[in-house]
């Protein structure tokens, strides 16, 4: 058979009538053990599938969540594979979709996604580092590192001022005291927390935040570069900077090297996230862990409990400095 099956050929191959295949398939009342059985063989046999979205109006449920992503970058990789791992063993597949990659404007992808997905192809929705969370959804929401903050229903996101103030504290322990912020992009809660942490740790130990070491570095790593250079053609430059994520700090040491400088024997740098390539970059990345895994995870129990009826959550966890080679003790 080279076209697709349809629940014709199902009844056809089983030699039951078209009702009762789709009775087996959907659960329904009607059909007894032995012949469900046989039937669902079938389908297996002929790779049958039956059309989610009439599935879905005849149910009320598909079965399905969605976890809608800006793009396929590192971080949104991470949790997908915690949100993959949280739904083994439940009834739920994972439907990942990303509502940035085609050309056009992006702002408002967040309620596009929402509006081609929702009530007809998914559950619920989990949304990665969404520009803001819709007020008002056909399903329910957990917005994962929300950029305006806590301001949905639920959210699941790290202790970033706790976080950025550890890794301040760990370069001003090295004896640094010329440290530059590449900061990310200042709209976003995630990056003013961060900022926010880096001043708290400068101000603890009694040193001037500098308003000449702290430059714009976005989340990218493309945006970081025309910071990293600002950075280092100061005419006092840092001896270490703490950049807001792993992708820009990586940026930092890259143009260290192309201006001549070692890490960390010139310049220490600390990163935020511990994306995979924190730890496969040369020299391995010090950075602040978000435990992006276990928050996939707990995003899937939020919204599994809230699909039940449960009351959404707001779920804070725990940031882990995490210290490799790319930081060391101030030069003299």
């Amino acid at each position: 058979m080279n076209r697709r099956p349809t629940i014709t050929d199902v009844a056809r191959a089983a030699g039951v009538s078209v009702a009762t295949v789709s009775k087996a398939i959907n659960d329904r009342d009607g059909v007894s053990a032995a012949t469900h059985a046989h039937v669902l063989k079938v389908v297996a046999e002929l790779g049958y599938e039956s059309s989610l979205v009439a599935t879905s109006m005849r149910r009320g449920r598909t079965n399905v969540i969605g976890v809608l992503v800006a793009e396929f970058e590192p971080f949104a990789l991470q949790l997908l594979q915690g949100v993959s791992t949280a739904l083994q063993g439940t009834p739920y597949d994972v439907l990942a979709y990303a509502g940035t990659v085609s050309a056009g404007d992006h702002l408002g992808w967040e309620r596009r996604s929402l509006s081609r997905l929702g009530g007809t192809l998914i559950d619920g929705a989990i949304l990665v580092t969404p520009t803001t969370t819709p007020a008002h959804s056909s399903v329910p929401i957990v917005a994962v590192d929300p950029h305006t903050g806590p301001d949905g229903p639920a959210t699941v996101a790290v202790q970033n001022i706790d976080g950025a103030r550890a890794a301040t504290e760990h370069l001003i322990s090295l004896g640094h005291r010329r440290i530059g912020h590449l900061r990310g992009r200042t709209d976003l809660e995630s990056a003013q927390q961060r900022e926010e942490g880096y001043r708290q740790a400068l101000e603890a130990a009694g040193i001037r935040a500098d308003p000449a070491l702290i430059i714009d570095g976005g989340y990218r790593a493309a945006s970081a570069t025309a910071g990293a250079h600002a950075l280092l053609t100061l005419p006092d430059p840092p001896t270490a900077v703490f950049a807001a994520n792993d992708l820009t700090a990586i940026e930092m040491i890259r143009v260290a090297a192309e201006r001549g400088l070692t890490t960390p024997r010139d310049l220490s740098v600390v990163g935020f996230d511990d994306v995979p390539q924190a730890a496969s970059s040369v020299p391995q990345l010090t950075t602040v862990r978000q435990p992006l895994i276990e928050m996939g995870e707990s995003a899937v129990r939020v919204l599994l409990s809230m699909l039940e009826g449960g009351e959404p959550e707001h779920v804070r966890m725990p940031a882990e400095l995490v210290v490799r080679s790319s930081t060391a003790v101030a030069p003299t």
